[in-house]
C-alpha cells in the first residue's frame, strides 16, 4: 500500500511539472510576442492616406494642377518622410467616385501636428478647394 502511494505521489508530482513547465513555456511565447509587437510599434510609420473624389465639372488640366501642387508640398514641408499617389484603377467598382489617391508617412504625429496647420498645406487647400467634390482621410501606425 506504501508503494502504490509514494508512486501515485511521484506521479502527481511529476504530472505538477509538466504542467507548470507547459505554462512557463506559453507564458514565454507570449512575452516574446508582446516583445516583437513593440519592436513593430517603435519601428511603425504614421500614415496619412487622402482620397479625392473631383466635382463633375472639374477638367484634366484643373486635376493635374492640384497633383503637381501635392506633390510638391515633400519638397516644402521637411516632417512629410515618404510620399506617393496615383489613380484608382480597382475593377471592383467600389471607389465611389473617389478617383485619387496621396499617400504620406510620417515619423510622429507631432510631425502630422505640423504639417495639417502648415502654410503650404493650406495654400495647397486652396488650389484643391474649388475642383473638390469629397476627400476622405485615413491615419493609421504601421503593424508589421
Amino acid at each position: 500500500m506504501k508503494k502504490i502511494t509514494f508512486t501515485l505521489l511521484i506521479l502527481a508530482l511529476a504530472m505538477t511539472n509538466l504542467s507548470f513547465s507547459s505554462c512557463k513555456t506559453e507564458t514565454s511565447k507570449k512575452s516574446e510576442s508582446l516583445k516583437n509587437e513593440t519592436v513593430m510599434q517603435k519601428d511603425s510609420v504614421l500614415r496619412h492616406v487622402v482620397l479625392f473624389k473631383f466635382k463633375d465639372e472639374t477638367t484634366k488640366e484643373d486635376i493635374q494642377k492640384v497633383a503637381e501642387a501635392f506633390s510638391a508640398l515633400p519638397n516644402k514641408i521637411p516632417q512629410i518622410k515618404g510620399y506617393e499617389w496615383g489613380t484608382n484603377n480597382s475593377p471592383e467598382g467600389l471607389d465611389k467616385g473617389f478617383t485619387h489617391c496621396f499617400f504620406l508617412s510620417f515619423k510622429s504625429e507631432a510631425d502630422r501636428a505640423i504639417y495639417l496647420p502648415h502654410p503650404d498645406h493650406k495654400a495647397f487647400g486652396d488650389v484643391l478647394g474649388p475642383h473638390l467634390d469629397d476627400v476622405l482621410v485615413l491615419d493609421y501606425w504601421t503593424k508589421g
